[in-house]
């Protein structure tokens, strides 16, 4: 008996980025075309929030260019109305600037989603970088406490790759088990989906005790997962427009070979104008 293998078609990709965040090539309009031709009915440009102190600026745009990145957005929407384009942001949870995020992102520019991320964790007064420094115990928790507020803070409608700790270790240990039951459990508690990112596959692999992998998505934290009542989004993570699927339909069939649940987003549809 031929067992028929599912294929996993991606309709929606809420997780890219443009030329403005320094690390990814193409604007809006070109990502856009792509993803209309690549047969994606939604899709968000979510590239990196720019602060009004302009921290962080090797990776994302200046505070100043805000206003042209959500006409570039708009001007989008309008020239290829085949795809429903949504206006978001990925964002690093600053306390400092929660009334930003909430009042002049969500508010004033009515940004129709926001994505919680952790490329950077506090920690004792810095910012560490979470792709290489996670790899101790002190500042693997300081990670998986901040992970936590950004969920309690209801300010974001998924949150990206929470398991980019995945760069920092080669192998599943006690310390990530027990970090990532308290981020799962704070995914369940307050409801804000998990995203299972495809940019990691398009990283250098990682070889493990148990063969290559890739830094993330990874698998023993997603297997984890089903143990809790989550909700999960497949995104491309793209930083080109070659790259609006890449991705997608390998974490989708991950998703439906675990039994873990897909989040349902439409209502971010519903209120994009």
């Amino acid at each position: 008996m031929t067992i028929e293998k599912k294929t996993f078609i991606p309709l929606v990709n809420y997780h890219s980025h443009t030329y403005r965040c320094k690390h990814a090539t193409g604007e809006v309009v070109e990502f856009v075309k792509a993803a209309s031709k690549a047969g994606l009915k939604i899709f968000g440009v979510s590239d990196h929030c720019p602060f009004p102190d302009d921290r962080w600026l090797n990776v994302r745009m200046p505070y100043e260019e805000l206003d042209d990145y959500v006409e570039a957005v708009l001007a989008a929407k309008s020239s290829v109305p085949q795809v429903r384009v949504l206006l978001g942001m990925e964002c690093e949870y600053v306390k400092e600037y929660k009334n930003y995020l909430e009042d002049e992102l969500l508010g004033k520019r009515q940004f129709e989603y926001l994505i919680g991320a952790a490329h950077y964790t506090p920690h004792k007064g810095e910012w560490l970088n979470s792709f290489t420094d996670l790899g101790c115990t002190s500042h693997l928790k300081a990670y998986t406490e901040y992970l936590c507020h950004m969920m309690e803070s209801q300010l974001f409608t998924f949150i990206a790759h929470p398991d980019i700790f995945g760069s920092s270790y080669l192998d599943w240990n006690a310390d990530l088990n027990s970090c990532s039951r308290d981020i799962l459990r704070t995914a369940e508690e307050t409801q804000i989906p998990l995203e299972i990112n495809g940019n990691g596959l398009r990283k250098e692999y990682l070889n493990s005790s148990v063969g290559l992998r890739p830094p993330y998505p990874w698998r023993p934290f997603w297997e984890l997962a089903t143990e809790f009542n989550i909700k999960v989004v497949c995104n491309s993570d793209c930083h080109n427009p070659n790259e609006v699927i890449a991705g997608i339909s390998e974490n989708l069939s991950m998703a439906d070979t675990l039994g873990l649940e897909l989040a349902d987003l439409s209502y971010l549809h519903l209120l994009s104008k």
